[in-house]
């Protein structure tokens, strides 16, 4: 599972879309779930972030 979740396509998605529904959540879910939903996908966003950029400092 690891190996599956730390391939460069599964990161590219989980930034991606987790990204964009951090974006979105604050218009589509009122208050303050909306809030709380928006920053956690920010956060797993950053983590996948942080996952690409540290596999890109490897490959060099």
């Amino acid at each position: 599972m690891k190996s599956l979740l730390s391939s460069r396509p599964v990161l590219w998605f989980l930034f991606l879309f987790n990204l964009a529904v951090a974006a979105v959540a604050p218009f589509a879910i009122d208050g303050t779930q909306g809030l709380i939903t928006s920053a956690a996908m920010g956060v797993i966003a950053l983590g996948a972030g942080s996952g690409l950029l540290r596999s890109r400092g490897q490959r060099a």
